[in-house]
């Protein structure tokens, strides 16, 4: 029987990682289901609620994707698309008066800048020392854009795409990314054996997608839930 424990920590990591540590695997070889969130992951608030985790041993079985493989396949994922047009020409302004809001209760004086398409709008935040909200892989960073996104898309209409960034993170993630994959899809194709990305958010997600979909030896597949969802690089040609 596969043994289940329940784990808490700080937050979501924290807890992962005394779930690794009990059951002495990597991240990637456990099921996490999210209990709770807990309430001070962003911004590091003293007394709130813990996080807490439910982990067990991965299964073979559940690391795949039960799908039909199709050669060059890319499973592309949530939110809209960057060149899907919508009719939304307050959502720069909108956009930003969140994050400078953001910005001032986590007592940071850095000027925003934003730059508006018909498809998107992109908020900059300039100044050194900004990269201290990036945080850990780019986690307070994403919590906020996906906090802004959420909040201009409460009332249910669609809205613009906001995509935030900071002393140019995004293009170095995705820089970092592409490489990775790259890396990764070798091994896939020398190896003859799937390859598991760690979990990443859909925008990782979906670079690294990107990165591969023209390559006809791999095909590249989602699995998982919320943030714990990762990628499998399959080699068409199998050992």
């Amino acid at each position: 029987m596969n043994k289940t424990i329940e784990v808490e920590g700080k937050n979501i990591d924290e807890a992962i990682e005394r779930a690794c540590a009990e059951f002495n695997l990597p991240r990637e070889k456990l099921n996490i289901e999210i209990i709770s969130e807990g309430s001070s992951w962003l911004l590091g608030l003293v007394g709130a609620k813990k996080a807490s985790i439910r982990a067990s041993i991965m299964s073979f079985d559940m690391e795949m994707d039960d799908s039909p493989e199709v050669n060059g396949t890319v499973e592309y994922e949530d939110s809209t698309p960057l060149n899907e047009a919508v009719d939304d020409e307050h959502a720069g302004a909108e956009a930003k008066e969140i994050l400078e809001g953001m910005l001032k209760r986590m007592n940071l004086d850095f000027p925003v800048k934003t730059k508006e398409t018909a498809e998107y709008a992109a908020l900059n935040i300039i100044g050194d020392g900004s990269g201290l909200i990036i945080g850990r892989g780019g986690q307070t960073l994403d919590a906020m854009q996906y906090i802004i996104n959420k909040a201009l898309g409460k009332n249910g209409k669609r809205r613009k795409r906001i995509i935030l960034d900071t002393e140019n993170y995004r293009k170095k993630r995705e820089t970092t990314l592409t490489a990775l994959a790259e890396k990764l899809g070798t091994k896939a194709k020398r190896t003859r054996k799937p390859v598991t990305v760690n979990p990443m958010n859909a925008h990782d997600r979906r670079i690294i997608h990107m990165a591969l979909q023209n390559d006809k030896d791999l095909t590249t597949k989602s699995r998982g839930e919320g943030i714990f969802r990762k990628i499998i690089i399959i080699p068409t040609r199998r050992g």
